[in-house]
């Protein structure tokens, strides 16, 4: 017989009674069972009354080994907890190598906590573990009912942590695909499916795969130059990707002990949980690592809390930086220029922010639409740890960086008089603009959170940075944004630090060649070694100093 719409055969035939007698007399298969229990539902959605509905977050409770920040949801009402724990571990960026093993090793940590991803996810909790420059973040969040095991068994991870030589592998290979430059690569890279042998097909499938490298963006180099640059004590990607062909599981077996030996952890809870609840889980991870005869960690001395620090341009100093495209074949070039302005200060804060907001439009307008520089052309504000700039993005294949970097300076020029001339009520509306897009309301605890623990993790520690912009703004005349454009961004201001980061392209390799020639001209320095430059400047405060820096 045939069913008539996919015209698929059949039979039909009648089960014997001796067949049904085999079925119920068979064992049952133990491998045939319902799946266990998902100990990860929520069965309480109540919300909690806490009693002191703090607007900001407050620091509940501070010890040798972790300081923890609490928030209570006032805003959003719903049965749901966010929780970000930042492990500072010193020994996890003292050398390339240990920077690709820390990496390695929160690669590893979420590959194992795999068996329970299912079962989080569908009850509405998720996890991930992140490498940073000081460690290893932890973040959990969802229901907040069951939230507390999640967090439990990811910790327990951690403390318990024994290498699988064959995952090793697999993440040690995969890590040449991603480490230290995962925002920049394309996706096709990202989402490569893994060979099943991991140590016979992976090496030379995944080495053929790493050169696909060179095709990212010509702007998104730029942008790792212009970090590798400001970012003191970061090594840049060619040494881990030196090191790693180098490490086997035994390195890392070693490795992640005195990883964990010193370190402190800064925590934010917030959401549908007490005040009490937040500082018993805290209190708790605290007893797994640093309680005990032998314990997991000890706390930090006082000389070995990591900070950002960011390199602090010379006043009234352009700086260079001329490098070739990774691609020849890639006929784009591109350019970052960054202006360094100030350390995070509401005032200034706000007239940089009000100068990109009126530039912007009327960048992209002249640069993009008028000239047809580059298919990108983006101005925007860049905050490393706290030091505050603007840049301008721009990739192209009509000009060369260097021409690019000339039109921008042009560009600014035009812009003084057009900000001269400007009305003041053109300078309300603009002002008025942005006091609106600081007003909006975070959607959701995950995007409110993500704002508080910026400021907990630079150490700036601003809570009521909105509140406060919005006040400044208020009060900022036309005048006091002229002169902050003329004091850090006009052409040729003394006080003007800026860096110009320029990729060359297969078009315009022979203007690379003529500008790796040329000498420096005044208040003009050409940067030829990355490292030797870092060394040779100054850096700014960080707003991170330790254990120290915060009062109950």
């Amino acid at each position: 017989m045939v069913e008539p719409w996919y015209g698929t055969a059949y039979s039909i035939e009648k089960i014997t009674f001796s067949m049904i007698q085999q079925w119920m007399l068979a064992a049952p298969n133990e491998h045939l069972h319902l799946p266990s229990p998902n100990v990860f539902i929520p069965t309480d959605l109540s919300l909690k009354d806490v009693q002191e509905k703090a607007k900001f977050p407050v620091l509940l409770r501070k010890s040798s080994y972790s300081t923890l920040w609490y928030k209570p949801d006032t805003m959003f009402s719903t049965p749901k907890a966010y929780v970000k724990i930042d492990f500072n571990c010193p020994f996890a960026s003292s050398s390339p190598e240990a920077d690709v093993l820390t990496d390695i090793f929160t690669r590893l940590l979420m590959d194992y906590l795999n068996e329970y991803a299912y079962y989080a996810q569908v009850a509405g909790l998720y996890y991930g573990i992140n490498h940073t420059d000081s460690g290893f973040q932890v973040a959990v969040t969802g229901y907040n009912h069951k939230l507390r095991i999640l967090l439990e068994t990811v910790v327990e991870k951690i403390a318990n942590f024994k290498v699988k030589p064959d995952r090793f592998l697999v993440i040690k290979w995969c890590n040449l695909l991603t480490m230290n430059f995962k925002d920049y690569l394309p996706d096709r890279i990202l989402g490569t499916v893994l060979p099943v042998n991991p140590y016979l097909m992976m090496k030379e499938m995944v080495t053929k795969e790493y050169q696909n490298f060179k095709f990212q963006q010509p702007y998104q180099q730029a942008m790792y130059y212009c970090s590798l640059i400001l970012q003191d004590n970061t090594w840049p990607w060619m040494d881990g990707l030196e090191v790693i062909p180098h490490l086997e599981a035994d390195d890392l077996a070693k490795f992640v002990p005195m990883l964990l030996s010193r370190a402190f952890l800064d925590c934010y809870i917030a959401g549908n949980i007490e005040p009490k609840e937040a500082e018993s889980m805290i209190h708790h991870i605290e007893d797994i690592f640093y309680s005990g005869p032998h314990p997991i960690s000890q706390p930090l001395f006082p000389s070995q809390y990591l900070t950002n620090r960011v390199i602090k341009l010379d006043r009234g100093m352009s700086y260079f930086y001329p490098a070739e495209g990774l691609n020849p074949s890639d006929e784009n070039s591109a350019l970052v220029h960054y202006i360094q302005v100030h350390r995070d200060d509401f005032l200034p804060n706000v007239k940089l922010q009000l100068f990109a907001l009126i530039a912007k439009q009327r960048a992209f307008h002249q640069l993009r639409s008028v000239e047809q520089l580059g298919y990108i052309t983006v101005l925007m504000q860049r905050n490393d740890s706290g030091i505050r700039g603007v840049q301008f993005i721009i990739q192209s294949t009509v000009k060369g960086p260097g021409h690019i970097d000339s039109r921008v300076v042009e560009f600014l020029k035009m812009f003084e008089s057009k900000l001269y001339a400007m009305s003041e009520d053109e300078f309300k509306s603009n002002v008025n603009a942005l006091i609106d897009m600081k007003l909006e309301k975070h959607k959701n605890l995950r995007e409110e959170s993500g704002f508080y623990w910026r400021e907990i993790y630079d150490g700036t520690l601003k809570f009521d940075r909105r509140e406060a912009e919005v006040a400044a703004l208020k009060k900022l005349t036309q005048k006091e944004l002229i002169d902050f454009f003329n004091e850090h961004i006009k052409v040729g201001a003394p006080q003007k630090k800026t860096l110009s980061v320029r990729v060359y392209g297969g078009l315009h390799t022979s203007e690379y060649a003529d500008e790796k020639k040329e000498a420096n001209q005044p208040k003009q320095v050409k940067i030829d070694d990355i490292f030797k430059f870092r060394k040779s400047q100054p850096l700014y405060g960080s707003f991170k100093g330790g254990l120290g820096q915060v009062k109950l």
